[in-house]
């Protein structure tokens, strides 16, 4: 299982705890209230900021393209982490890919950190499970994103830190159930990256805050697009041997249940801009989309191929979202825009360039909020309200309805299959959406 932004190849420490420590003025002792649940339990040294070991072990469920890119640059940031578990549902994807980690030539500085024995490869779709069992300090999430609540709430659960690819979901019921993983990961303390990577990119930053302190004024409008080209995994289509479930996973980014269309797995990074600058997500949805160019065939599956929305946030002011992808050697456009009373931004016009890649400094970020050495961060909740925001725009496409906020929150809605045992398990492709006949829920 993998993930990927935009290409076609993405499938303990023993440090002795501290009696009280303070975080962002809240005191924790080591006896400390979690979950919903009355009982007291003992909080363990490593999730105590700053009692992280001097070499931090990381563990990746999902070896697919984005994967080992994340191994990379968590290696590339941090010469005291390496990786040494991988788990993924199948076995020549978990092997192909190691074996590109560790003998590439352009991996040559990050290879001796890859130390990944038999033992500590696990294959299968409860491959997560037996990962989650080991001592690594960072788990990295990195399967398709249908599965990204599953897995999520089993990390939070086994109290790992986490690098969680977007989107973190691809149905409001998983969303929801992100939500609830993610409140308790902040009650633990838990350290949650996303692979919202603009959040590190020191001219979005910079410029994001000073839109905030009223720089181009009062906003009044906001625009966000991705504009750009397919992702086609399995174009040559499926092999005689490939049952039903390994097909669908293997062409996941055609399959909604598994990728949730374009403007959640990929549109989220720009609709993502925009809740940070707002502050929040939007309230309400109208949106319209279809297929201009793409087959409805197993190949290209059961997604859209051009969708745009009208959100409206709490205050009246507007996002116009609009996200396609279209055949390559067409106009392209992957961007921002704030229109303000007294000027205009594209979100990252207005600070310093980056020193080093958003991939890397994302993880560069993760390790220094594990270790203590950086500012604590937790983007569980945020980043799932603007996976939500990209679900609300979809759905109100697919159902030609004006949706709400409140009707996501409490939406029944859940594409995934009831069980997945296998590569053989049946699965019926899910029938394209029209708006008139699919229906909300």
């Amino acid at each position: 299982m993998n993930d990927s932004h935009n290409n076609a190849n993405a499938t303990q420490s023993t440090s002795h705890p501290t009696p009280q420590r303070t975080f962002d003025g809240l005191s924790l002792t080591r006896r400390s209230v979690l979950g919903g649940a009355a009982a007291f339990q003992i909080i363990r040294p490593e999730l105590v900021r700053g009692q992280a070991p001097a070499r931090l072990k990381a563990g990746l469920i999902g070896v697919g393209g984005r994967g080992r890119q994340a191994i990379q640059d968590l290696l590339t940031g941090d010469p005291n982490v390496e990786v040494v578990a991988l788990a993924d549902a199948f076995e020549d994807n978990l092997e192909r890919n190691l074996r590109w980690l560790k003998e590439d030539s352009r991996n040559a500085a990050i290879a001796s950190r890859v130390n990944v024995k038999p033992d500590m490869r696990f294959v299968g779709f409860e491959a997560y499970k037996k990962l989650l069992t080991t001592d690594v300090d960072i788990i990295m999430l990195a399967t398709p994103p249908g599965w990204r609540p599953i897995h999520f709430e089993a990390a939070v659960e086994a109290k790992k830190h986490v690098f969680c690819e977007k989107p973190f979901g691809t149905d409001p019921v998983g969303v929801q159930r992100f939500m609830r993983a993610a409140k308790k990961s902040e009650e633990l303390k838990l350290t949650v990256v996303s692979g919202a990577q603009r959040r590190f990119n020191r001219s979005y930053q910079e410029t994001i805050k000073k839109i905030k302190d009223g720089v181009i004024g009062d906003v009044l409008a906001t625009y966000a697009y991705w504009v750009g080209t397919p992702v086609i995994q399995q174009a040559a289509g499926r092999k005689p041997n490939w049952g039903d479930s390994e097909w669908q996973h293997r062409n996941w980014y055609s399959n909604l249940w598994l990728c949730g269309d374009q403007v959640v797995e990929q549109h989220l990074h720009n609709i993502d801009v925009i809740c940070w600058v707002m502050g929040t997500h939007p309230i309400s949805a109208t949106a319209y989309g279809g297929v201009s160019w793409r087959p409805q065939d197993d190949v290209h599956g059961n997604i859209y191929d051009h969708l745009a929305t009208d959100f409206v946030f709490a205050n009246g002011v507007r996002m116009s979202s609009y996200c396609r992808q279209y055949p390559r050697g067409l106009y392209q456009n992957v961007s921002e825009l704030v229109i303000g009373t007294k000027g205009r931004s594209n979100c990252r016009d207005l600070g310093a360039q980056p020193d080093i890649k958003d991939y890397v400094a994302e993880h560069v970020a993760l390790v220094n909020s594990i270790r203590g050495t950086g500012p604590y961060i937790n983007h569980a909740t945020s980043v799932a309200e603007t996976t939500m925001t990209c679900i609300m725009a979809r759905e109100a496409a697919y159902s030609g309805q004006e949706l709400t906020w409140d009707m996501m929150m409490n939406s029944k809605l859940d594409l995934s299959p009831k069980e997945v045992t296998g590569y053989d398990s049946p699965m019926s492709r899910q029938p394209f959406p029209k708006p008139g006949t699919y229906k909300f829920v």
